[in-house]
């Protein structure tokens, strides 16, 4: 059980919900995995809303979901040890921005593919890494956050894609297209038979192939680059060591790496 230290200036409240959010002990981890269902549940509408049919009730399922997004925005404002650094997290950031599409959809309608960065917010919470401990698969932690961060890449580039080029098709023809251009560009392979017209057009296709290939070498290193432990050495500051290291590679200072942080 890791317990968090408490600030004398914290009221039980903030203690029991600091404890909630980021301790390991039962409750807490049964707290986060709902949580955890709840935004991959939200992420899930958000990745196929495209597809749905426009109805009042999307209305009423974005205030629900505007309103959970502040809640747990709220929870993480009060259990911060230092707000000001809170508030120019990326995470927040994401959440915030988030939170602003889904409360003014006709004003920010155009960075509604943006909402798909909650899964990019997701990966980086710690409770991906417990469960990564738990199923024995700590050590690919790398692998799982580099396709992540690929999937990520690749919903937000269709999204601005469709949004900014093929919106004006009916159905889902524009989605699939925008998809079917962000797969061959990223990758590439640029059959050439659906592309973006105008000099924005290419410009966001030379975007799109430079960040693409950068993810494709990310998750490539991800898969044969051997498992390092994330443990700084109180000696020169050097965060990543072999599993097994009993002294720092770069000064032999002498290492104690809990089993737990494996």
């Amino acid at each position: 059980m890791v317990s968090i230290p408490p600030r004398d200036t914290d009221s039980r409240f903030v203690r029991q919900l600091r404890s909630l959010y980021q301790g390991q002990h039962r409750a807490a981890l049964r707290f986060q995995v709902a949580t955890a269902i709840v935004d991959v549940a939200i992420l899930a509408y958000f990745l196929f809303q495209p597809y749905l049919p426009e109805i009042r009730t999307h209305i009423w399922i974005d205030l629900l979901i505007a309103l959970w997004i502040a809640g747990d925005l709220t929870a993480q404002g009060l259990i911060a040890k230092d707000r000001a650094k809170w508030l120019r997290a990326p995470l927040t950031f994401v959440d915030f921005l988030i939170l602003a599409t889904l409360l003014w959809p006709h004003l920010l309608y155009n960075f509604a593919f943006l909402r798909v960065m909650r899964l990019w917010a997701l990966s980086q919470r710690p409770l991906l890494k417990a469960i990564l401990r738990r199923l024995h698969l700590l050590n690919r932690i790398d692998v799982v956050r580099a396709s992540v961060n690929l999937a990520v890449f690749l919903f937000m580039a269709s999204g601005f894609v469709y949004t900014f080029f093929f919106s004006g098709k009916e159905g889902s023809t524009g989605f699939v297209d925008a998809l079917y251009f962000t797969v061959t560009t990223m990758t590439t392979t640029g059959f050439g038979d659906i592309t973006l017209p105008g000099t924005a057009g290419k410009l966001t296709s030379i975007v799109m192939m430079i960040v693409g290939i950068s993810l494709f070498v990310r998750l490539a290193q991800a898969l044969v680059r051997p498992f390092k432990v994330t443990y700084p050495c109180t000696q020169c500051g050097l965060s990543r060591h072999d599993t097994d290291a009993v002294h720092c590679k770069a000064c032999g200072h002498l290492l104690n790496i809990p089993d737990e942080g494996l």
